[in-house]
Order: structure tokens, then sequence, then C-alpha cells
């Protein structure tokens, strides 16, 4: 027999041969895959369990508590709420915009005379009247330039004088044929132009006294005054633009605002029925009422630019609580609703566009979600229709009540514990 065949018959008893590998590596690969799959199944399960755990223990009233009760998972006692009765009455409807402390009359004062200035009689800060000396500026070189033209005025008034003489000679000449015509006319144009000179000296008299008025400085309204911008001792210019000193009327005052133009129609409506609207002032954040005041006048022309309107209203401001360029938030009454029916703002929920509250049925002890429709709102509560007046609606607790839910009214429970803690 050939080695060739020897080696052929060698192989089937062999354990070797590259049949026996493949069958053995198949079966190994098979149990590892097996396992795998069961330690997957292993890790899933154990973390879905924690899952379940987690989301049990978030839902109110879940946690050690619902999983000792077994099959009452997820039940809770009674929710505490606060609750407010809803209420029938009037709620103004406003319009809000932001506006500028703006006063009524505002005197920046320059030099009209030119010299040295002798004399401050203000402080700053203080509150002047109309009338009171505010500045002197050295009146005597004025003062010598009236005099020569009030000279120049009493001369010329003379000599108009005696020509009127002389034309009366003249004509009572003429009356008696004693001398011509010429003579008289000639004198009679004398007197004329003597008239039209002393016309032109009174002009420069009452031109002077107008410049000698401009160095005594008085104030034209009534206000207040300003830091000090010039001292005694310098020198002014007539006609310059240096201000001497700036006085601002504080009270009254007005507010200037805007709104937009589509609310101009209802605004001018109301102005014509009411012919007065109420305006209110609050401070920057909206904080604190800061004066009231009326509007007094619709600007003529609204702004392209910027499709609003000016409006000017005015303030007593007794109290100085309105200040030159403040920014302030206007409040405008444009209407009244009446009869109305009012609850807590904080009452209303919201989803989405939807606007809901909680209706408590104090003897059920039962919340029932009930969708309104809100109106307008004003300090604090809010027009409401969808609900009656004197319908008990909650203020509190909305992260666990839900419709048909059992409630207990908060304040009644904080009235009795009291009561069981001092029963012995």
């Amino acid at each position: 027999m050939s080695q060739l065949e020897d080696k052929s018959m060698g192989q089937p008893g062999g354990g070797e041969s590259p049949l026996g590998v493949r069958s053995s590596t198949s079966g190994k690969g098979w149990i590892l895959w097996v396992t795998l799959l069961v330690v997957v199944a292993v890790v899933g399960y154990y973390f879905y369990h924690r899952s379940e755990a987690a989301s049990q223990a978030a839902k109110p009233g879940g946690g050690a508590g619902a999983s000792a009760g077994g099959g009452r998972r997820g039940m809770t006692g009674p929710v505490p709420v606060t609750v407010e009765a809803a209420a029938k009455g009037d709620i103004g409807v406003y319009m809000d915009a932001l506006g500028t402390v703006t006063p009524t009359y505002t005197a920046t004062i320059t030099p009209q005379a030119s010299g040295v200035i002798t004399g401050v009689h203000y402080r700053e800060g203080q509150s002047v009247r109309k009338g009171d000396a505010l500045i002197d500026i050295d009146p005597r070189p004025y003062e010598a330039t009236l005099m020569e033209a009030q000279g120049t005025l009493e001369r010329d008034t003379n000599i108009l004088a005696q020509a009127q003489m002389d034309l009366q000679r003249y004509r009572d000449a003429w009356a008696k044929n004693a001398i011509n015509k010429q003579l008289l006319d000639d004198q009679e144009k004398i007197v004329l132009q003597d008239g039209g000179t002393v016309k032109n000296d009174q002009g420069t008299v009452n031109y002077d006294q107008v410049e000698l008025g401009y160095c005594h400085i008085s104030a034209p309204i009534a206000g207040q005054v300003g830091l000090r911008l010039v001292d005694p001792g310098n020198v002014v210019q007539a006609g310059g633009t240096n201000a001497l000193v700036v006085i601002t009327q504080m009270q009254p005052t007005t507010v200037i605002f805007t709104l937009a133009e589509d609310t101009l129609g209802q605004v001018e409506q109301q102005m014509r029925k009411m012919h007065s609207l109420p305006v209110e002032a609050w401070d920057r954040n909206s904080a604190k009422k800061l004066a009231v005041g009326k509007l007094m006048t619709i600007n003529n022309q609204i702004d392209t630019t910027t499709g609003t309107v000016k409006l000017r209203a005015t303030f007593a401001n007794a109290n100085g609580a309105l200040f030159p360029n403040q920014f302030v938030n206007t409040r405008l009454l444009v209407d009244t609703l009446s009869g109305a029916t009012l609850i807590p703002t904080g009452a209303v929920q919201h989803n989405g566009d939807a606007a809901f509250v909680y209706v408590i049925d104090e003897a059920a002890k039962v919340a029932h979600m009930r969708m309104v429709k809100t109106a307008v709102s004003d300090g604090g509560l809010v027009a409401v229709t969808g609900i009656n007046p004197g319908d008990e609606v909650a203020t509190s607790s909305f992260d666990k009540l839900q419709d048909k839910v059992k409630i207990v009214v908060a304040k009644q429970a904080m009235a009795a514990n009291p009561t069981e803690g001092n029963t012995p």
C-alpha cells in the first residue's frame, strides 16, 4: 500500500481533522451568544424597574408611602388650598406707555447787555417767583448813553416848541396880509420836520431804557433755579449763547407719552365724551404711584417713523414727586367695566391659549376645573367670564390640583390646628 493511502486511512480516526475543528468552534460560539443575551436581559430588567420606582416617587403621594400601599399606589390625601371668592365690581381699562416729565415752562436766560456782573441774587436750587431779582450787570455805560439821548430829546423838543411859536406868528401875520403865503407854508413844514426829529429822539431814549433794563435781570417765570453758572466779576457779552441762569417750572408740570396710532380712535372718543381722562404716573419699576393728573391734549400729527402719537398730561405735582426729564410709566384710563366678575390674577391658570380656574365645592370638598375667558386686569384683579360672583376659586397648590380632586381649605385647617393643640 502506498504512503498516500496510509495517510488517507489514518485521517478518520484522528481528532484533529478539519471537520472536527469546525464543529467544536460552532458549539462554543452558540453558548457565548446565549450568555450575552441573558446578561442584557437582566441589565434591562434592572434599569426598567429602577425608572419605574423613580417615577412613582416623583408623583404626589408616591415613594415609600405609595409602595407600602400596594394596589393604592398614586392615591393621595386631600390637597390643601387657599381660596378667594369671586366678586362683582368695576375695573378700569388702562393703556400703559412710557413717558417723560416735561415742564410747562423752562427759561434759559442769556445776556442781552454787555458788561461786568456786579451781583448774583439767587441760590442754587432756590424757588423763585416771577419778578424776583437774579443778576445785575454794571449799568453805568447804559445810564450814560440814556442820559445823552434824553438831552438830545430835550433840545429838539424845545426847538420844536420855538418853531410852533413862529408858526403861530406867521398865521397871525397872514391873517392881516402882512406876509406872503410862502413864508407861512415854509414854517408849517419846519414844524413838521422838528416834530419828526423829536419822535426820533424819543425812540432813541426808549431803546436806551430797554438796554438799561437788560442790566437788571429778574425771573420771567416762577420756578426752581438750577446750578449757578456765573459769578460776580465775570464779563458777559450781549447776544452770547452761554446761559446766565436756567429756571424750570416745577408746579404744575406735564408728562409727554406716546401711544400706538391704533388706539387713537378710542382715546379721542373718550375725550369727546368725558373731556378729560385720568392719567397715572408710576416710577420706572411700576412699583410706586407718583402722581395722578389728567390728559390735556393730543398732538396734531402721527409720527410716521414709529406709528405713534404723542399726548400731554398735566399734573399739579404738589409734592414734587415728578422731576423734569424723569422717565415714568403712565397709565391712561380710557374706560371702566361695570359689574364685572373679578378674581385674583393668580387664580387664573393657562394651558396654551386656554385659561382656566379651579372652582371649589365646599360641600363636597372637591375642586372643579372651569374654563374662563379673561378681559382686563388691574391692581391684582382680573375680569373673567365663565364663573359667577360668589364662586370660590383656588389661589394655591396648582401643582397638585386636578379636576375633581379632593381638597381641604388651608385656612380652615390652620384655624383648627391651634384648638386641637390646646386640647388636653
